[in-house]
């Protein structure tokens, strides 16, 4: 056994040694004592006193339920189920030998320093475990306590060599802050029940404690059916996801956002009389009476399916134009003259809301932003509480009104397919790139380094995970794990300790180099935004206005492209050869990238045969990978296409038809087989997505969707009613112009030489 743990620690040493050298020690950080024995723990536990041996754990522990703690305990029941589905460890009822204890004594254990000042809501969620060879204790002064006492024992227990271990030692853990989120954007497809549950229970696992949830028409709002999509979930089961969080100490946090972000509902013909400007779905009449019972009546709807929860989101994100509008529907500009500001406008607004939600028993979350100023802040309720911080102008007037904050964080913002967890390096980029922080590190640091901490009255924070660009929730939990992970320990381990404990808890012990796996899926897709070409938009209609106010006239949306080879000339099949030329840049970042990818679908398909948990997510991965494949090929494909038809221009001006003619029809079928390749990897991403996902469409359930964009914010998911959103700029190429083109001029030439015509249609646009 000695020899056995000798080698072990040596290992995790080791590796722990790679970790620091390769981290750099980003915030001067040692390694973790728990990291370091080759034990993962997300949050990492506020006081760890280890002793120097491991111990057996498995089937032969008893579990002892003491004072204060039931059998329907959901410390109990969690601890069976994890242990049992993650190991296999069914611990005995009775008997002698080794057991884990379970004890909650109001009063026995006393956290350390925290940042929120609410000591009690701080002390209910802290826990002591005692481990030793003997017994394991885990006492807690409540409920909340006690289930992440044992949510820490499983994340400790470690296999190794067909055995479970245990560090002897003891553990002190409490929160630094009493709520912690993440944001669960549904606002453009729906998951089925059931894997809602599976995400909130693994929220749970990591001590995330709300699970914001914004649905827009994804809800059966009994007050505005008009807005119900076709697949949107009743008032029964939206409840019944709620208790399922409860049970796990989980609140299932309703999000609906108000006055601005509401084309969902002001697109409807029912409810343009409401809109702030006639001409813009964005934002509703903030000083409209029927405006303010309309979000009256749809969170009193969201309220009645949501009881056992405290906190409700009224999201004034980004109200951009409160206050500005003078015209038959709204007289807001009136209004504010009358109250001196366009942020009393704002403040005038929440009040209202707020109060019928306070009234109801909820702490209203909401966001205090622009236009809001700091003298604009005691207009505000004091019993509502700010969503974000804003720095030293507006912090310490926030608080000294009374509201308290969170820390508003992201894992994911305007990223297409997958976060930014790693970022491309600039000499690789076609065009100039983003910062090169990465998601989780630059958000670790701003929750442990926000000047809040000095300035608001801190009681919670958010990690957000936007739905915008459509990317698929099972990208997000690296950014929703670790990243709030430091709500809980901003002291905790550096990001990238974080990170690496990350892999083996989520996916299993058994998996291999997944720091490598979310390094390249982060390149591959930052290689497909960057070997496109941003274009003002044909398509859509143009953008009403952004922050800095209405655009007369509306601007041009923009969509990404590629440009295409040139079509050959009639009569002689002449060619512009530029075309590689031109793009070489982008074809050397094609070319970095095939075996990158080739190394990538490799590392999946290695760790989904050793996957334990969560293999879904390695699904997507794969998936995702299949379409960064599918732009590389479509670029070497319009390279074979430049080649084909210089190739095609040489052989005429050598009076070779019949060479010029085939090399014509080989550029014409790479077009074809991009196509069919596009298709084939929409139709399987569609597949993978939709084992979790209700199908996104027109039509279903009795109810019909309104598909009108937003007149103000281009949400990708938006431009489509189906998934074809995932492949949307590659269906606005004008490839059947240049189609038709060539193929015309590829016939001009052959019955000049009395060769065959063809007429193959190619249906660029179809995904059949």
């Amino acid at each position: 056994m000695k020899n056995l743990l000798a080698s072990w620690a040596v290992c995790s040493f080791a590796t722990a040694a790679i970790l620091l050298l390769w981290t750099g020690n980003v915030r001067g950080q040692a390694v973790s004592p728990l990291f370091a024995r080759g034990f993962t723990v997300i949050p990492q536990p506020r006081q760890v006193k280890l002793q120097p041996n491991d111990f057996r754990f498995g089937s032969d522990w008893t579990l002892a339920i003491g004072t204060g703690v039931t059998n329907n305990s959901s410390a109990v029941l969690a601890l069976e189920e994890d242990l049992k589905s993650r190991f296999g460890i069914l611990l005995k009822t009775a008997g002698s030998g080794p057991a884990v204890h379970l004890e909650i004594a109001p009063g026995s254990v006393h956290p350390g320093h925290a940042q929120d000042r609410d000591a009690e809501a701080i002390a209910a969620q802290a826990y002591r475990l005692e481990l030793s060879p003997a017994a394991v204790r885990i006492t807690a002064n409540a409920e909340a306590g006690l289930f992440y006492g044992t949510e820490t024992l499983v994340q400790l227990t470690k296999r190794n060599a067909g055995e479970f271990w245990l560090p002897a030692g003891e553990i002190l853990d409490w929160p630094d802050l009493q709520l912690r989120q993440l944001y669960w954007d549904d606002a453009h497809h729906l998951e089925h029940l059931g894997d809602l549950k599976r995400a909130v229970r693994q929220a749970a696992f990591y001590k995330v404690n709300g699970f914001t949830i914004k649905l827009e028409g994804h809800f059966q709002y009994q007050s505005a059916p008009a807005l119900v999509e076709p697949y949107a979930l009743s008032a029964a089961e939206f409840q019944d996801l709620t208790d399922y969080g409860l049970r796990y100490h989980v609140q299932v946090i309703p999000y609906l956002d108000g006055p601005g972000h509401i084309a969902f509902i002001l697109k409807h013909p029912e409810y343009a009389k409401l809109r702030e400007f006639p001409d813009s779905n964005y934002e509703l009449c903030a000083t409209n009476p029927e405006a303010i019972q309309l979000m009256i009546g749809m969170f009193g709807d969201l309220m009645a399916a949501n009881r056992g929860v405290k906190p409700i989101i009224l999201s004034t994100d980004e109200p951009y134009y409160v206050g500005m509008a003078d015209n038959d529907q709204c007289h807001e500009g009136e209004r504010a003259k009358q109250l001196g500001s366009v942020g009393r406008v704002l403040d005038e607004f929440v009040t209202k809301v707020a109060t019928y939600l306070n009234d109801h028993g909820r702490t209203v979350i909401f966001w205090g932003e622009y236009p809001m100023k700091p003298a604009d802040i005691a207009g505000l309720p004091p019993f509502v509480v700010n969503g974000e911080t804003y720095g030293p102008e507006f912090d310490p007037v926030f608080k000294s009104h009374g509201i308290r904050q969170t820390i508003y964080t992201s894992t994911e913002g305007e990223e297409r397919f997958f976060p930014d967890y790693f970022s491309l390096p600039a000499a690789r980029r076609v065009h100039q790139g983003r910062a090169e922080t990465g998601r989780v590190e630059g958000a670790i640091t701003d929750i442990a380094t926000n000047t809040g901490r000095r300035d608001a009255d801190l009681m919670g924070m958010l990690v957000a995970g936007w739905g915008d660009m459509g990317l698929h929730p099972e990208t997000f939990w690296l950014g929703y794990s670790t990243i709030a992970a430091a709500g809980w320990n901003p002291d905790g381990p550096d990001p990238r300790e974080a990170v690496n404990t990350f892999y083996p808890l989520f996916y299993g012990p058994a998996v291999h180099n997944m720091d490598r796996v979310y390094q390249l899926t982060s390149y591959q897709a930052q290689v497909w935004r960057d070997t496109k070409d941003t274009v003002d938009s044909r398509m859509r209609k143009p953008i009403w206005g952004n922050s800095e106010g209405i655009f007369q006239p509306p601007h041009p949306a923009h969509d990404l492209t590629v440009p295409l080879p040139n079509a050959p000339a009639e009569p002689d099949l002449s060619y512009d050869e530029k075309w590689s030329q031109n793009n070489a840049r982008r074809l050397e970042a094609v070319e970095a990238a095939i075996p990158e990818n080739d190394e990538l679908l490799g590392l999946l398909e290695e760790n989904l045969s050793l996957v334990q948990d969560n293999r879904y997510g390695l699904e997507v991965f794969v998936a995702l990978a299949r379409l960064f494949r599918q732009n590389l090929t479509m670029l070497q494909g319009f390279a074979r296409i430049d080649a084909a038809l210089a190739s095609a221009q040489t052989a005429a001006k050598e009076a070779k038809p019949n060479d010029a003619v085939a090399a014509v029809d080989q550029a014409l079928e790479t077009a074809r087989r991009i196509r069919q390749d596009r298709n084939r990897v929409l139709r399987d991403a569609t597949v993978t997505w939709y084992a979790t996902w209700y199908p996104r469409t027109a039509e279903a359930n009795g109810r019909r969707f309104l598909h009108e964009m937003d007149d103000v914010k281009d949400h990708l998911p938006d431009r489509t009613v189906d998934m074809s959103y995932l492949v949307y700029d590659e269906l606005l190429l004008p490839m059947d112009d240049w189609y038709e083109r060539t193929q015309s001029a590829r016939n001009s030439y052959a019955q000049a030489h009395q060769l065959p015509v063809r007429n193959e249609p190619l249906h660029w646009m179809s995904l059949d």
